[in-house]
């Protein structure tokens, strides 16, 4: 297999115009939020990509810095926030705002979305949504019916990004990579996006024991404490101080730029 080791700055440089990138990941654990600054640096220097789809199963620290950038122009997740630290601060400003254009999502949509690529069908059935109001709002998840017991279904479409981006625990130069116990839904972005970049705290010569396996995987890059201020167990927990002055120092797109400069002003790990 060929060596896929690369930089974090190149890796970011994969990202187009109009691509939807997925932060793999699961609420404030295993973040990659190493990826996102090299992004954000993309941006400082004038050099980034516009109108994003972001997808996350849930979002956080590092979707909530990408969001005041600019770079997004859509958000899909069940979830945005930062959990016992309260709203993200830049999605709950340009959601209000009306400046970031928010798809409905819920756990069955993701899932059953994530679940027909890995089919290789266009839609997914199942019963999440229905008698809800939620198909108002997605005119996409279409109600169909079953043709052997005549049950009424949700039809939800196939969900594909075109880069996602996962925190490890460790991968070898080949691209094996070992996520942990808390995978969120990181096997399933590894196994339909177009392209897959994991950044890990450590790079090692060969893995014996892979969560994903190398075929997955298009790019590796070494990112020690490449999830902080987010928790990575067991390497490093949550960095509490770090969340609570984002949220007391980020209300709106200035004081975002005044924290982001600082952010990247820090020496990377």
């Amino acid at each position: 297999m060929a060596d896929k080791v690369t930089t974090l700055s190149q890796a970011a440089a994969l990202v187009n115009s109009g691509d939807t990138l997925a932060l793999g990941g699961m609420t404030l654990y295993r973040r990659p939020v190493a990826f996102v600054r090299a992004l954000l640096a993309r941006h400082q220097a004038g050099l980034a990509p516009s109108d994003l789809t972001l997808l996350a199963f849930t979002a956080g620290l590092e979707s909530d810095l990408l969001i005041g950038s600019g770079m997004v122009s859509r958000v899909r997740s069940c979830y945005f926030g930062l959990e016992i630290f309260g709203l993200a601060p830049m999605f709950t400003y340009l959601a209000n705002q009306g400046l970031i254009a928010i798809l409905e999502e819920t756990e069955a949509s993701l899932a059953f979305g994530l679940r027909a690529t890995m089919a290789g069908l266009n839609f997914m059935p199942g019963r999440g949504w229905i008698g809800t109001d939620l198909p108002r709002l997605r005119p996409d998840v279409r109600i169909i019916v079953d043709p052997y017991s005549g049950e009424e279904l949700m039809a939800f479409p196939a969900i594909q990004a075109d880069i996602a981006v996962l925190h490890a625990l460790r991968a070898d130069p080949d691209g094996n990579t070992e996520i942990g116990n808390n995978k969120g839904i990181d096997e399933e972005l590894a196994l339909t996006s177009k392209t897959v970049i994991v950044t890990a705290e450590e790079i090692v010569p060969e893995l014996t024991r892979a969560d994903i396996a190398a075929p997955w995987i298009d790019f590796v890059v070494h990112a020690p404490a490449g999830a902080a201020p987010t928790s990575c167990h067991p390497c490093y927990p949550l960095d509490g101080l770090a969340m609570m002055a984002y949220t007391d120092q980020v209300s709106d797109l200035d004081s975002w730029k005044t924290y982001v400069a600082r952010f990247l002003a820090q020496p990377s790990s």
